[in-house]
């Protein structure tokens, strides 16, 4: 069985350059890289250039768990899309797409095997929607 992929994406009410800043800039991932109000990211970093590290911190807001979420760039056209790798050898693309005042974001990525694909893509979803909350409030 081939790797499944998953997709989701999002209509940014932002130019692309906006759009393409808030996703990619640590002092933005920070206020929205979680998937639900218990949650946080505290710290994120991102060197974004090929073969540069992406790393976020994600953890439950009462302390009792938490995560790195971490990956290698293979590929970056800046303002439009990138790929990188997850530590696990998973891939993610970030494509964005603009056709004016507002950018459409979407996101494809290697399911994992521990958790269903209706729950990994609800969570990615979530968190994508958080971005989309944030970029447009700020």
């Amino acid at each position: 069985m081939g790797t499944i992929k998953i997709t989701i994406e999002a209509i940014v009410l932002a130019d692309k350059k906006r759009a393409w800043d808030y996703y990619t800039q640590p002092e933005h991932i920070t206020k929205w890289n979680f998937a639900s109000d218990d949650w946080q990211c505290p710290t994120a970093s991102n060197d974004m250039r090929v073969g540069g590290k992406y790393s976020a911190r994600m953890e439950a807001k009462d302390g009792s768990f938490g995560f790195d979420f971490e990956g290698v760039y293979q590929e970056i056209v800046g303002g439009q899309n990138f790929t990188y790798m997850l530590a696990d050898g998973r891939l993610v693309s970030v494509k964005f797409e603009s056709p004016g005042k507002q950018t459409k974001v979407t996101v494809t990525f290697d399911a994992e095997t521990e958790n269903s694909l209706e729950l990994q893509k609800n969570g990615w979803q979530a968190i994508l929607n958080n971005y989309k909350k944030y970029t447009e409030a700020n």
